[in-house]
């Protein structure tokens, strides 16, 4: 019997999918929920499983555009695995380990077109010299007798000490053409839509980071041994994100036609890269978490992106966007809202700088915070009070748990 296998819905509104990858050929034997496909939407890539075991038959080519319900592949459930056939639970265990054996070395230098197997390396490192196309003469090997391993190719590799620079990367003058991923096209299209379809304008402040490092170096062993997390600088800033939303409700609201649509929760979507692109997901109701859950469900949510394995429900809604450029060395920037949200906040790098505070020069931590905001719904006076908000929790971490103010007024009921 003959099953029809149909893409499946990824999520409402969206129509057609595009078959990134094939992960099995066509006429092999597959088991009941194997992933055979990896399919791009233009908000996530998803894995296709088989619905039952039995030789498949492919019915779309890699780079098709398929619309939801179409048929892609048969699956032939009558069909008995081959005598051959090893289950993916029994490969797992049935794996032989591979022994790394040095080979003997040449005399001669070994020219950049020849195979990898005459010269002393690893069979990891054999394999990464072929497939770049290096002279092995050219690499040194930090293993015993002078055995080239996998460090030192990327070593060579990331250099540009090493390498022959006037040979170029590859030695060679080729083009490469490949065609963007649905997910991909789709980030383009909609960054451009906003840059012609909102008012957007970016305002810049400085935040002084020593109270929260100070804070953080206190206290990271004692809330990792308790949390079982990490205590980073995107808890803080999510948490006194959330707090600055409620002082600035307009920051926490979208256009829809003529309305302003208003929330009264914080979903924040959190921007991560990931093999396939930008990926936004998004931590539900932030405002009522602490420091600890929202770095523990950053984490999940980014391991999730890492793996490609993010779902789209991960990645639904969103009242307001937080994207670190910093962890890449990003000084400064204007970052794109993400739409239908009005609004978006920027961190970049920390660097040491030097500061006038009471009158004389100190250095310290400082990291430049940008707020892009669409001015049609936030005004300048909302867009600037948001970010001296975030400011002045940062530098005085009580406040992001007392409502932005000092403990004193709390007290004094002020």
């Amino acid at each position: 019997m003959a099953l029809e296998m149909k893409v499946p819905s990824p999520g409402e509104s969206i129509t057609e999918v595009e078959i990134a990858q094939w992960l099995v050929e066509d006429g092999d034997y597959v088991e009941k929920d194997q992933a055979i496909a990896e399919v791009d939407s233009d908000k996530a890539t998803l894995e296709l499983p088989a619905e039952e075991g039995g030789i498949i038959t492919l019915k779309a080519e890699e780079g098709d555009l398929v619309q939801v319900g179409a048929v892609v592949c048969l699956i032939d459930t009558s069909a008995e695995p081959p005598a051959d056939f090893v289950s993916g639970e029994d490969a797992e265990i049935e794996a032989p380990v591979v022994e790394e054996k040095p080979v003997e070395v040449t005399p001669n230098p070994m020219p950049a077109s020849a195979p990898a197997a005459d010269v002393k390396a690893t069979p990891v490192a054999k394999e990464m010299l072929s497939k770049n196309s290096i002279n092995a003469a050219k690499v040194n090997g930090s293993g015993s007798n002078g055995k080239i391993t996998k460090a030192d190719i990327e070593d060579y590799l990331t250099s540009g000490v090493n390498a022959d620079s006037a040979a170029g990367w590859g030695g060679t003058r080729d083009e490469d053409s490949k065609k963007m991923s649905m997910l991909r096209r789709k980030i383009a299209s909609r960054l451009v839509a906003v840059k012609n379809e909102t008012a957007m304008l970016t305002t810049f402040n400085e935040v002084d980071m020593k109270p929260v490092m100070d804070l953080r170096k206190k206290y990271k062993e004692s809330f990792k041994e308790n949390h079982g997390v990490n205590l980073g600088f995107m808890s803080f800033f999510t948490k006194a994100v959330t707090e600055a939303l409620r002082q600035y409700p307009a920051v926490n609201s979208m256009l829809d036609g003529d309305y302003m649509i208003s929330h009264d929760f914080a979903d924040i979507g959190i921007a991560v890269s990931s093999p396939k692109g930008l990926m936004v997901p998004v931590v539900r109701n932030a405002e009522q978490m602490s420091l600890a859950e929202i770095e523990a469900e950053i984490k999940r949510l980014a391991i999730k992106a890492r793996d490609g394995k993010i779902d789209i429900a991960d990645m639904e809604g969103g009242t307001f966007t937080i994207t670190n450029g910093g962890v890449f060395g990003s000084m400064l920037s204007t970052p794109i809202i993400n739409p239908p949200q009005s609004a978006i906040l920027g961190m970049h790098n920390i660097v040491e700088r030097p500061v006038a505070i009471n009158g004389e020069v100190h250095i310290r931590p400082i990291m430049y915070v940008a707020l892009s905001y669409d001015h049609r719904i936030i005004d300048g006076k909302e867009s600037v009070g948001f970010l001296k908000a975030i400011k002045e929790m940062i530098e005085n971490p009580s406040k992001i748990i007392f409502g932005g103010k000092d403990p004193e007024q709390v007290l004094l009921n002020l």
